[in-house]
Formats: structure tokens, C-alpha cells, sequence
């Protein structure tokens, strides 16, 4: 089986103003997501959420920098990395992963054998 990414883009203002009980509504949106997910004949073999972007550092030809690479209205909030048996299958999950304040895109792991 192949593994892709599902990268999750969202406003992060979205979330810096949510309310506690907007907060628990996402994680169980993402504890059903991860639950559905065998469902479609796939396995979730990772994922995380990722600090505001504004936490980042960049280092760029050896030049280090505060703050992520550009400036965008959605930012990468956090993946799963899935096994998946093809593409159609992968895109299936990522219907189904949650990102209220924006979207995911799914991108194929290069398998270096």
C-alpha cells in the first residue's frame, strides 16, 4: 500500500478566537474522522497538530528567520500521513478530514526502496 499526506489548511484566526466548546467540537470531529478512517480501507499512521505559524522559524540558505516562509490567509495546521491503496482511496479520507476554516490537500510519500 502507498502513504499520502493530508495536509490540513485552515485560518488560523479562526482558532486563535474559538471558544473552549468550538475547540471540543473539532477534536471530536477529528477523533471520528480517525475512527472512519478503517472504515474506507485505509490506516492512519500518524498525525499532529501544529503550533500557529506564528511560532515558526525558517531557515532559508543558511539564513534563519522568525515566522514561516510567506504570509497566507490559511496556514498548515496540522496532517496525517495514511496508508492508502491508491489515490482514489486516499482522496475518499480526505473528504472526510475535518478543517472547518478551510480545506486539505493530499499529496502521495514518495517510497525511496
Amino acid at each position: 500500500m502507498a502513504q499520502y499526506t493530508i495536509l490540513i489548511y485552515e485560518d488560523e484566526n479562526a482558532y486563535a478566537t474559538a471558544s473552549p466548546e468550538l475547540m471540543d467540537e473539532v477534536i471530536q470531529e477529528h477523533d471520528a474522522f480517525t475512527a472512519a478512517v478503517p472504515g474506507l480501507g485505509a490506516t492512519v499512521l500518524g498525525g499532529s497538530a501544529l503550533e500557529p505559524s506564528g511560532t515558526a522559524t525558517s531557515v532559508r540558505g543558511g539564513e534563519v528567520t522568525d515566522g514561516p516562509f510567506v504570509e497566507t490567509k490559511e496556514a498548515l495546521g496540522g496532517y496525517y500521513l495514511i496508508e492508502a491503496p491508491d489515490l482514489d482511496t486516499a482522496l475518499a479520507v480526505a473528504k472526510l478530514c475535518p478543517a472547518r476554516f478551510g480545506g486539505v490537500e493530499v499529496r502521495p510519500v514518495i517510497a525511496f526502496d
